[in-house]
């Protein structure tokens, strides 16, 4: 019997960005032990999506080619693999794919149960595909500082940069949440947007306060969320507190020559990368999801496109300074 089809989005080499995708049809995948096929509803492109297609992660990821690219998706289940009882066909599901498998950007793929969640009717799919990979960016990132959510915090100022941006816009909102003093940069258009999202204090990255990162209220920052690209040492030292810690959305080989340098010379104010390996995040996700479910998280949306038209939104994502999320829906 021949094998079923699906609509789906490939890529065959390294490089050639947008142009580089191809609208195809490939064969429905197979859920196996502890995994799920899902019918994407929706899913969303990332800055790493096109880093991985340029090649910065070969030969590790992708793969194999050809690629079907992204890595975050909302759906229904359609089949489960053996050994999988929390989930049945039918359920709204959220889930975080794998960096070396990718495959959103597809009417059909196949998720790992610890990294699938169940999604309540009050977040809708278009919403629940952003927010995977950078939510979860956002609260490991505040974790990585000791951040609870469990009413325990210590008050703290942190810094948010490219607030607006798909992490950004997260970080902000949950830095609130955990009563934190937020100062947050952003372009002069998102101005409004990200003291809506709760920052207490926001700069136009673009004037003279915001490139040296001066917080108006004179607060040096104990927290920094580094989603700038390209943010240098000796802009962000002198903003610190005496014990104020950096952690990168996407470090470059200088950010991480500066953390080997803090650590080996035990410097107070460190700065570090923000790793999300694709483990066991179901609860993390679960817990981003009931925030909202009851509206306390919001996802920002940039741009939606239909499968059709992948290409335009992948070249989105490669153009940067999206405001929130850029998602296709099937």
């Amino acid at each position: 019997m021949a094998a079923k089809l699906m609509r789906a989005v490939q890529y065959d080499r390294y490089g050639g960005g947008a142009a580089a995708l191809q609208h195809v049809e490939v064969p429905v995948p197979s859920p196996k032990k502890d995994e799920l096929l899902l019918k994407v509803e929706a899913a969303s492109l990332n800055p790493a999506d096109w880093k991985i297609q340029e090649g910065i992660m070969r030969p590790l990821v992708p793969w194999k080619f050809p690629c079907i690219p992204g890595t975050c998706v909302a759906g229904e289940v359609a089949e489960v693999g053996s050994g999988v009882t929390t989930f049945k066909a039918g359920d709204k599901v959220i889930a975080m794919l794998k960096f070396w498998n990718g495959g959103a950007l597809a009417q059909f793929v196949v998720s790992g149960v610890k990294l699938t969640a169940h999604r309540p009717p009050e977040v809708s799919a278009t919403e629940g595909a952003g927010m995977p990979i950078a939510s979860l960016t956002a609260l490991l990132g505040l974790r990585s500082f000791g951040v609870k959510f469990d009413g325990t915090d210590n008050p703290a100022n942190i810094l948010v940069t490219a607030a607006s941006g798909g992490v950004g816009h997260y970080a902000v909102q949950l830095a609130k949440l955990a009563g934190l003093h937020v100062t947050a940069t952003c372009g002069a258009r998102n101005i409004e947007l990200v003291k809506s999202l709760g920052a207490d204090e926001v700069l136009d990255y673009r004037t003279q306060e915001g490139k040296s990162l001066t917080s108006p209220s004179g607060h040096k920052y104990d927290i920094v969320i580094n989603c700038a690209h390209g943010m240098p040492w000796s802009v962000l030292e002198p903003n610190l507190s005496d014990n104020g810690k950096v952690a990168d959305v996407s470090p470059t080989a200088g950010d991480a020559l500066t953390f080997a340098v803090t650590k080996v010379t035990f410097s107070k104010k460190q700065r570090f990368p923000i790793m999300l390996f694709p483990s066991e995040k179901a609860r993390d996700l679960e817990f981003l999801i009931g925030l909202a479910k009851e509206k306390k998280l919001k996802t920002v949306i940039d741009s939606i496109f239909p499968l059709a038209k992948a290409e335009d939104a992948f070249a989105r994502i490669v153009e940067g300074h999206a405001t929130g999320k850029i998602i296709v829906e099937m």
